[in-house]
């Protein structure tokens, strides 16, 4: 019986991986983008197409789609650190709520509309409010867009939304089950969310970059890939087995790799990957087109398109305004959120489960979902034409307004940050929820497992109420760095000196962020000792224990405090820290800084000793890396490669001005559409080269290209010149459009 499954997996998996490579060529050549090849490969092979053979076991694509999720989210994190998602927070969190609940509203007025019960309706309007992460990811990808300026603002909207999906998720069984909302359901949803997202990333953060950095040497790529994955997998069921959902925790995975500077390294290995399991997962979707329902309910599914469609284009251009972002920006974003996907499925599987959701509902909703996928593409390349078009016909004194909220609304932004007492008050609540997630995990950990554990083996050498009274002293001082911090708020040297000069006192602020930190501290410290104590010994422990932090512990856990926030600083800008030289200090202002150089950088296929970094820029060059192989100590013979990761020692103005021109990749962000490669090949008699000087060619603006070096036979590389004639039989290396390049062959 094993071995009839394991064949039929394969079988399946044969089919589908078949029929996908078929119909992506189709679409490849047909110049669509391969997603809709997917789709069609996933209806071929699904029952409902009766002239080829079919899956056997629906189940076996299923278990390989969810794979694929899990993959294309941590792919996604890859990308879209935490750091970029808090600083696109508001934004984010601002649309996503107007898109979510515009939706809902709609879906709702539509339910009710064609005669669905209130809770069918609620339901309905869950499931239109979910825009498909996975689809707008790989639609982006395929038409080569994700530099475009609202591709991030975008991503943050579709990351917020699946936070909500969450907590709509819980609300929705709440009324499924009590036909009320559950206001406190709700709110411990929400803190529940809240609080393993903070712990994930602090635990994460302090941990993974750390281990990164200690084997760095001996990891290579076949180890990176497995650590990786395991990462991956391990947090998604973590996810699950408190409460959430695998696709979330493999997006929290992958945001935290990508602060580390491993993050490009993971996101090359893991691309062979994230394309397989993706492919399956849409070929899954376009298995659950039926045509008989489709033609059965034909005007409801063509309703509900055009509601979604419409819909999150208004509500998404809407959100994106009301933020401060510009026209073409808010339209780029509305027109990329027009599709329903893999959320809605679990949402509609959760009315199903609770048996509240008419049996019509689920398929109808993966039949918008399919057409909605299949339109995505062709709407977001719609965006710029139809913005152009707007703009042209919108009434000039409402262009005025817009462009003057827009600046308006990024100048209160500055202004709030140029109060120093929001800044300093923000800093203090940013430490006050994380170190307060710490604490009640640590609380957590200590009752349930580290104090039981400690309280038996010394109660063998001493009393059991000292060895009590020492497990929880142990802890108060343990978490004595964490208490000092929620309780004393932050005032840099230059912030205390302004506030001095503009006041005269930064006394009362203090006290009451110092009263609300201390009021918090002895809630934690009752709760961790209630039970080992009484309910009045506990707070005057509780008591006790701040007066003594505050007047003996002070400069104890002051120091160790500094100690473990400049670690997790370090280790969250890990990757521009490497990449700048930034606290990475050898001498002096000497540093050592990691960079990638750039398909336009100047000294490209040049030899170092003719770059003259060292004269020009004063650095020096002492490491390179090409793909997997380290270059200690380059010689000067040694050309300089696109994608080349170079180690430089140089002052902090040194490699400030480096950085542009090495990194430099104009060419690509500025015609996203072509597809650039890196090759050699040997030119011909009848090449448009041969005969002229290359000052006179014109490669970058007829082909662009730029030629890296050429071999003549003579000796390996001629070094580059304006004044070098190209010859029939000269082996060139060259670097741009892939298209454009067969004709100087």
């Amino acid at each position: 019986m094993e071995e009839l499954q394991i064949h039929s997996l394969i079988y399946d998996l044969a089919l589908i991986l078949t029929l996908g490579a078929a119909a992506t060529i189709i679409f490849k050549l047909l110049k669509q983008p391969v997603v809709l090849g997917y789709i069609v490969a996933g209806f071929i092979a699904s029952p409902h197409f009766a002239f080829l053979p079919s899956v056997g076991n629906e189940a076996n694509i299923e278990f390989w789609a969810q794979i694929g999720i899990i993959v294309l989210l941590f792919s996604l994190g890859l990308e879209f650190s935490f750091k970029k998602l808090i600083n696109a927070g508001g934004t984010a969190i601002a649309t996503a709520l107007i898109i979510v609940l515009g939706m809902m509203g709609t879906g709702f007025v539509i339910g009710k509309t064609m005669g669905f019960t209130s809770v069918n309706s609620i339901f309905m309007g869950a499931m239109l409010s979910m825009s498909s992460t996975t689809i707008i990811l790989k639609a982006l990808t395929d038409l080569n867009m994700r530099h475009r300026k609202f591709v991030p603002g975008v991503f943050a909207v579709l990351i917020v939304e699946d936070l909500f999906a969450v907590v709509m998720m819980v609300i929705l069984s709440s009324i499924a089950i009590n036909e009320t909302v559950a206001g406190g359901e709700m709110l411990k949803s929400i803190l529940k969310l809240s609080f393993f997202l903070i712990i994930w990333f602090v635990v994460g953060v302090f941990l993974i970059p750390t281990i990164f950095k200690k084997f760095r040497r001996v990891i290579s790529d076949e180890m990176m890939l497995v650590i990786a994955m395991g990462l991956c997998f391990f947090m998604a069921i973590f996810s699950v087995e408190s409460g959430f959902s695998m696709a979330l925790g493999a997006f929290v995975m992958g945001s935290i790799l990508a602060g580390t500077s491993e993050a490009e390294r993971i996101e090359q290995i893991i691309n062979p990957v994230k394309d397989l399991f993706g492919a399956i997962f849409f070929i899954s979707v376009g298995m659950m087109v039926n045509p008989t329902i489709i033609v059965e309910h034909a005007g409801t599914i063509t309703l509900l398109s055009i509601v979604v469609i419409v819909g999150m284009i208004v509500f998404g251009t809407t959100g994106m305004l009301a933020t401060g972002q510009p026209l073409k920006i808010a339209m780029e974003s509305g027109f990329s959120l027009t599709q329903i996907g893999e959320f809605s499925f679990i949402i509609a599987t959760l009315g199903t489960t609770l048996g509240v959701l008419d049996k019509s509902v689920y398929p109808i909703i993966v039949t918008v979902s399919v057409i909605t996928t299949f339109t995505t593409p062709f709407f977001i390349k719609s965006a710029i034409p139809c913005y152009k078009f707007v703009e042209s016909h919108l009434p000039k004194r409402l262009s005025i307004i817009l462009e003057g909220y827009t600046k308006s609304a990024s100048a209160d932004v500055k202004q709030s940050q140029r109060n120093i007492w929001t800044g300093i008050i923000k800093r203090h609540a940013t430490r006050l929820v994380l170190f307060s997630a710490v604490i009640i995990a640590s609380i957590f950990l200590l009752r349930r497992y580290l104090i039981p554990l400690v309280m038996p083996l010394l109660s063998k050498v001493m009393s059991p109420s000292l060895a009590k009274l020492l497990s929880l002293t142990g802890a108060l001082i343990v978490l004595s760095p964490f208490f000092y911090a929620i309780i004393t708020p932050k005032l840099k040297k230059k912030e205390r000196i302004l506030l001095h000069s503009v006041n005269g006192m930064v006394i009362v602020p203090r006290v009451v962020m110092m009263v609300v930190g201390g009021v918090l501290s002895m809630s934690f410290i009752t709760s961790l000792f209630y039970g080992f104590y009484s309910s009045l010994t506990s707070v005057v422990v509780a008591i006790l224990y701040i007066v003594a932090l505050l007047l003996l512990l002070a400069p104890m856990a002051r120091k160790q405090l500094e100690s473990i926030e400049k670690k997790f600083i370090s280790n969250v800008n890990e990757r521009e820290y490497r990449r700048t030289g930034k606290e990475n200090n050898l001498v002096s202002d000497m540093h050592l800084a990691y960079m990638r150089v750039g398909h336009e950088c100047p000294f490209v296929g040049e030899r170092l000793k003719n770059a003259d970094l060292r004269r020009k820029y004063g650095i020096n060059v002492v490491d390179i890396q090409r793909n997997s192989v380290r270059y200690p100590i380059p010689t000067g013979d040694m050309r300089i490669f696109p994608g080349d990761q170079i180690g430089v020692i140089g002052t902090d103005e040194q490699i400030q001005a480096l950085l542009p021109l090495l990194e430099s990749s104009k060419a690509t962000a500025a015609n996203e559409t072509t597809e650039v490669l890196f090759t050699h090949f040997e030119l011909t008699d009848s090449s448009p080269l041969v005969g002229k000087r290359l000052g006179d060619t014109s490669l970058r603006e007829d082909y662009k290209s730029m030629i890296v070096a050429l071999d003549r036979g003579e000796e390996d590389f001629i070094d580059i010149t304006p004044e070098i004639v190209f010859q029939a039989g000269d082996e060139i290396w060259i670097v741009g459009d892939k298209t454009l390049m067969k004709k100087l062959k």
